[in-house]
């Protein structure tokens, strides 16, 4: 005969089954969410941010919200843009530039579900690509110069064919008036972190994804994705800093097992950095990792090299892992500008003058073309034209260069193999 607690606990297993399933995944705060709007959004305080998940999240190597989960927030403030509303009106552009401050408020189940999310603000919105380490360029310097000037050409060739030309044609028009509207740009992108636990009411799924198997023969040898814990700048991070980054994606052996968790930190130091500085000179910066720690072990020393980062669109990075910003032409543009400026000086016994007044003129949008043109005087159109051609050569050779800089939360991938020498020991900072 069944004894009655036996009894018990026979009708009870059902139940504690389906509470151990119903129970809600916890995605613990200070969870990175990297977020993209998929369309263009208006500049305006309060306005609504509909975005993505660019990544997926996971917790505790389960998957619990997959990318492009749908994350929604508004505008909270808009501050002004200081330093791109100075050289917009040395062009003529009197446009009153901002940054929008977001924070996003929900987030969308795959069941149509909206749970409520906390998260910090964002500022730092902008397009986000990712910069992918290239393999080394062969040949000596010249070969390596006339490589750098074939990718410039096929970036500007991109302009004119790739997809959105008729949006950017739109933009590049905009820009020229005295004033024009702002937007928020599709596919510009914030990293938030979550401000406090959000309890997703479904049972995570499987971790085992195709990507985040080991892709190496090796069982020691692993593409990580992880996010940088420590913010780097070519302006004031110096070469041995320690930095470190959190293991974004679980990693699989061949077999199914977990061979690096979520939350492990790969800790390693900047290994070069060079300011930004006068006369064009860009930042430089360049950093490697050299040590894995999974949670509750020891740490394991492993050679590591950084193949991918995501950063913007005018950054580039080489096959030894130093990102720098993309080299501007300093050259033909100047020569370009100055050519046309010199146009409405050749009167060419009184032909064509409108048309090469308008051509010297329209250096500095469209306030220079109207005055250059109707104002009917060849100097006059001349030194407009001048103006802007000096602009243009202030801005590629006498401006301080663009410096480098990675946010805290940025997303970087890091090729990783075990070696047996020790582990190394972090410098205090």
């Amino acid at each position: 005969m069944m004894r009655p607690f036996s009894l018990l606990a026979v009708f009870a297993l059902p139940y504690a089954v389906w509470a151990q399933e119903a129970a809600p995944v916890v995605i613990p705060s200070g969870t990175p969410f990297a977020v993209t709007i998929q369309k263009n959004a208006k500049m305006k305080k309060d306005e609504v941010v509909r975005g993505e998940l660019v990544y997926a999240v996971y917790d505790h190597d389960r998957l619990v919200l997959p990318a492009k989960t749908v994350v929604t927030g508004s505008v909270v403030e808009l501050t002004a843009d200081h330093t791109r509303r100075v050289h917009a009106r040395l062009r003529g552009d009197f446009t009153p530039f901002h940054v929008p401050v977001v924070r996003f408020s929900s987030v969308t189940m795959a069941d149509g579900r909206t749970l409520p999310l906390v998260t910090g603000t964002a500022t730092n919105g902008a397009p986000v690509y990712r910069l992918v380490a290239p393999p080394p360029r062969k040949g000596g310097f010249i070969a390596q110069q006339l490589g750098q000037v074939k990718d410039a050409a096929k970036d500007r060739i991109k302009v004119v064919t790739g997809p959105d030309k008729g949006d950017r044609l739109v933009q590049f028009l905009y820009s020229q008036l005295p004033y024009h509207p702002e937007r928020i740009a599709k596919n510009t992108a914030w990293t938030v972190e979550t401000a406090e636990p959000l309890a997703l009411p479904v049972k995570a799924e499987a971790v085992p994804q195709p990507g985040v198997v080991a892709p190496d023969a090796s069982p020691k040898t692993w593409i990580v994705q992880a996010y940088l814990e420590d913010p780097m700048s070519s302006e004031t991070s110096k070469a041995g800093e320690t930095i470190r980054a959190v293991v974004a994606e679980p990693i699989l052996n061949g077999d199914g097992s977990v061979a690096v968790p979520q939350g492990a930190v790969l800790t390693g130091a900047v290994t070069a950095a060079k300011p930004a500085r006068s006369f064009g000179r860009v930042g430089e910066l360049r950093f490697s990792f050299r040590e894995l720690t999974l949670p509750g072990a020891s740490p394991m020393a492993v050679q590591a090299q950084v193949t991918g980062a995501d950063g913007a669109e005018d950054m580039a990075m080489n096959s030894e892992g130093e990102v720098k910003p993309k080299p501007k032409d300093k050259i033909a543009v100047p020569l370009i500008l100055i050519g046309l400026a010199f146009r409405p000086l050749d009167r060419d016994n009184g032909r064509h003058m409108l048309r090469k007044d308008a051509a010297g003129s329209n250096a500095v949008g469209v306030i220079g073309f109207v005055v250059g043109t109707a104002a009917k005087q060849p100097n006059l159109a001349a030194g407009i034209g001048f103006y802007g051609a000096a602009i243009s050569v202030y801005e590629r050779w006498l401006r301080k260069g663009k410096p480098v800089a990675f946010t805290k939360d940025t997303r970087v991938v890091i090729q990783t193999t075990g070696r047996r020498s020790a582990a190394m020991k972090p410098t205090v900072q």
